[in-house]
């Protein structure tokens, strides 16, 4: 795990195997401004990952993200047992065995107003995500809805290389994750969201999987999200 902004954002990559590709996710730890901690999209929580955690300070909350970003919820659950979880709509119909307090919304929780901006992102028949907007930071926090796997990324084999590289045409590209590009049900929806999230003043974008965006930024975005955002401004 290492520090991404001084005192505020930790990042830490781990390895998963998933539809027969092997490469890397990214949870993001994020100190709010009371003190306590967020687990975003968290990794599975062995000893280690535990005490570096701990040393920063008091879990809060355990977010599951997007319609994916679930299977190591309980691992946290275990390791934090006094948090909150918090998870995507539709995880508990799709994980109905995993425990949960809240189901996240639209808007950002009372418990963490002012620290966050939030927006669900609907219009998908796949997959949904609510992305974060950490105001202090001014740092976009996204798990599915941005990917940047690149000549330079780290864990990725040669199945996902080719499906990114021939199929989806996604390698050195960023876009979405396949099953955004292929269920884009609701265009106009979905485009409303993303524009809402447009309207943040982010500078920088963590992503699970891939290298983070640092430059060029709100260009790399719109560019990635144009199929949906052309049929929103259409309407």
């Amino acid at each position: 795990m290492f520090e991404y902004i001084p005192n505020q954002i930790w990042l830490k990559e781990y390895p998963i195997h998933y539809a027969g590709t092997d490469f890397n996710s990214r949870m993001t730890v994020i100190r709010l401004k009371n003190g306590g901690l967020m687990l975003h999209s968290p990794c599975e929580i062995d000893e280690s990952t535990k005490a570096e955690i701990e040393t920063l300070g008091k879990v809060k909350f355990i977010v599951a993200p997007g319609s994916y970003h679930y299977f190591y919820v309980a691992s946290a659950q275990q390791a934090f047992p006094e948090a909150e979880t918090f998870i995507c709509p539709g995880i508990e119909r799709k994980k109905p065995e995993l425990d949960f307090d809240w189901i996240l919304g639209d808007r950002p929780d009372t418990r963490w107003e002012g620290d966050f901006e939030q927006v669900l992102v609907r219009g998908n028949k796949y997959i949904w995500e609510v992305a974060f907007y950490h105001i202090p930071s001014k740092t976009l926090i996204l798990v599915d809805l941005l990917e940047n796997i690149t000549d330079k990324t780290a864990g990725v084999d040669w199945t996902l290389k080719f499906w990114w590289k021939v199929v989806f045409h996604m390698w050195n590209h960023p876009k979405p994750a396949p099953e955004y590009q292929l269920g884009w049900k609701d265009k106009k929806a979905a485009g409303k969201s993303l524009r809402r999230i447009l309207e943040w003043d982010f500078e920088r974008v963590i992503i699970a999987h891939g290298d983070l965006v640092e430059e060029n930024t709100r260009e790399i975005v719109i560019e990635a999200w144009k199929v949906p955002l052309k049929s929103f401004e259409a309407e």
